[in-house]
């Protein structure tokens, strides 16, 4: 009988990572078979789907209430096929809310969890360790300082560093990428480059897009000639920036079918939300400005439980202010241009700044797919 292992994703970040893990496991388990939910690079992995990764498509803590029935019946067609088949081993790969209430029902039933990417108990509500490790047999960390908020707590937490680090190579951003880069999104080399990345779900394009491209306008003017690309996750996506750029007419934007990493590697700096892409921006070397909105009343619930000092995550690796962070209110089309043209070297200037993202990528490249893939098949009792 095949190894079965049920894997949930419920966003892109998840999804490549998702993809990672079942490569990696199917080196050593060339017959696994791997049902749930994914977007397309899990898809083309052999990935059996439950359901379509669209229905995951909410944010903040207003969103999932609205759609809380359709998320609720998914969550049941999960777990009695997982349990029913039944799977050797469940992993949920982020999208922590859904995930672990699924991990936990699972568990329940003598499956087998673990939990890849640890949720963010070192910025907020760090309380939840105990209830975590309910849900899950080990949590897979992306970053070092992880695992021991978990094992003074009794929770089985590894580092398995962080395949984005292991992806992007050393010196992969650097003038040859560069060039590269413009070349395959058709940019020619004499203009001024400006990657924006407003997000991946729709409800942060409804939310941030339209003060990107605000931005955008300001930006141009004293760094004309200058092309703005925008990478789109999904067809949806692009349709609802494409009406939006109607409305700069003059404004140059090119828009990007997802390939994130060749906008980010093509561009002179970006403007980036809060989120994995910032981690990208690091590892590729590029210059970033980092914002976030939220709608008012999620905003509020989580400024009241927030406990690190930093969002972006070169800053929280760093401990210090890397790259300028504007959220919410702060972050207006007026102020974020000088974020972006400003010093995003911090104190210590280029050298300093380069020199930490370098340190920064070393520390994360550390095999990281592999890992989680060894860190998964120790969980089965049959392997």
């Amino acid at each position: 009988m095949p190894l079965r292992i049920g894997i949930v994703a419920g966003e892109s970040s998840g999804d490549a990572l998702g993809s990672g893990l079942m490569r990696a496991t199917r080196q050593h388990v060339p017959d696994v078979e791997f049902t749930g939910v994914g977007g397309e690079r899990m898809l083309a992995e052999g990935l059996v789907p439950r359901a379509d990764i669209s229905c995951f498509n909410v944010n903040g803590f207003v969103d999932p209430l609205k759609r809380l029935p359709d998320l609720l019946r998914t969550l049941r067609d999960l777990v009695g096929h997982f349990t029913s088949t039944p799977m050797d081993v469940v992993v949920g790969v982020d999208f922590n809310v859904f995930n672990l209430l699924l991990e936990r029902r699972v568990k329940r039933r003598g499956i087998p969890t673990a939990h890849y990417v640890s949720p963010s108990v070192y910025a907020w509500r760090r309380g939840r360790v105990k209830k975590i490790g309910r849900s899950t047999d080990v949590v897979m960390a992306l970053f070092p300082f992880e695992p021991a908020l978990y094992e003074d707590r009794g929770v089985r937490a590894v580092f398995v560093g962080h395949p984005l680090a292991d992806e992007i190579a050393q010196g992969d951003g650097g003038a040859e990428r560069r060039r590269a880069a413009r070349t395959e999104l058709g940019l020619p080399d004499d203009v001024t480059v400006i990657a924006l990345l407003p997000g991946s779900r729709m409800s942060e394009i409804d939310l941030m897009a339209d003060t990107f491209l605000r931005t955008a306008v300001r930006l141009a003017g004293p760094l004309r000639p200058c092309a703005f690309v925008v990478p789109c996750a999904n067809p949806r996506i692009r349709d609802a920036l494409e009406a939006r750029c109607q409305e700069f007419e003059g404004l140059d934007v090119r828009l990007a079918d997802g390939n994130a990493r060749a906008v980010l590697a093509a561009c002179d700096g970006a403007l980036v939300k809060s989120g994995t892409g910032t981690l990208e921006a690091m590892l590729l070397r590029r210059p970033m400005a980092v914002t976030y909105r939220l709608g008012a009343v999620t905003y509020r619930i989580v400024k009241a439980l927030k406990r690190s000092e930093f969002v972006a995550l070169p800053n929280i690796l760093s401990g210090r202010p890397l790259v300028p962070e504007l959220l919410q209110d702060d972050a207006g089309p007026e102020v974020l241009p000088h974020a972006l043209r400003g010093d995003s070297t911090g104190a210590g200037g280029d050298r300093v700044y380069l020199a930490l993202f370098v340190r920064q990528h070393a520390n994360l490249r550390r095999g990281g797919s592999e890992n989680a893939a060894r860190t998964v098949l120790s969980l089965v009792h049959r392997c």
